[in-house]
């Protein structure tokens, strides 16, 4: 179970607050503005106003006693800057930021974040691609190279095997699982039949899924 400082409780950090505590994590909330911080006791371990820009206010939180701390602030750059940096300099474990643009997620860096969530740009791609492209159901990208699909099974497909395809000789992909009335099974052997109700999840390189699923 891990315990996490979480600073900014706008719309983004209050999801991230709740996601958190429904995993098990214990955390502690920061805001400026008391109506989020009440808003945020029922999903939160502690909540507390303050100013994170503070390094007196900061270091009386502990920061090195947390396994994580999550600067969310999404209305005001600076804050967020200096937030990660007072972070840093206090000894904080684990810093993860968020950004807006790639400015942003380049500065943070530079101020001390270990990473960088930029949810605008990520969820952008993610539509794009979902609701682009007519086969592809879900994505998951898991770098700049790779990626996970779940895809509707391409009609020449069907009726046929995995091991008949082997899509990992010639594409170099893993068929992970599939998905038959939102049923999934991730028992994939050689005699797994594809029908027209099956949709993969497909793991892979992104420009082999391209080739492979003509995305």
């Amino acid at each position: 179970m891990k315990t996490v400082l979480l600073i900014g409780l706008g719309r983004f950090g209050k999801h991230v607050a709740a996601e958190l505590n429904a995993l098990g994590c214990q955390v502690m909330a920061v805001d400026l503005n008391e109506e989020r911080v009440n808003e945020s006791l029922s999903f939160t371990t502690r909540a507390q106003i303050g100013n994170s820009t503070n390094a007196d206010f900061l270091k009386s939180l502990g920061v090195r006693n947390f396994d994580l701390c999550i600067v969310a602030v999404s209305d005001n750059f600076q804050s967020s800057l200096e937030t990660t940096s007072l972070l840093k300099d206090l000894g904080a474990k684990y810093i993860v930021s968020r950004a807006a643009n790639d400015a942003q997620q380049k500065f943070l860096r530079l101020a001390g974040a270990d990473d960088v969530v930029y949810p605008e740009k990520q969820m952008a791609k993610w539509t794009a691609i979902r609701y682009g492209l007519d086969n592809v159901l879900d994505y998951v990208e898991l770098d700049d190279n790779h990626a996970m699909i779940e895809v509707r099974t391409p009609k020449a497909w069907i009726g046929k095997s995995v091991g008949e395809l082997d899509v990992r000789r010639k594409f170099h992909l893993n068929i992970m699982g599939v998905k038959n009335n939102n049923v999934l099974n991730v028992e994939i052997t050689p005699d797994t039949l594809l029908s027209e109700d099956t949709s993969l999840l497909v793991l892979g390189e992104y420009r082999m899924l391209h080739k492979c699923f003509r995305l």
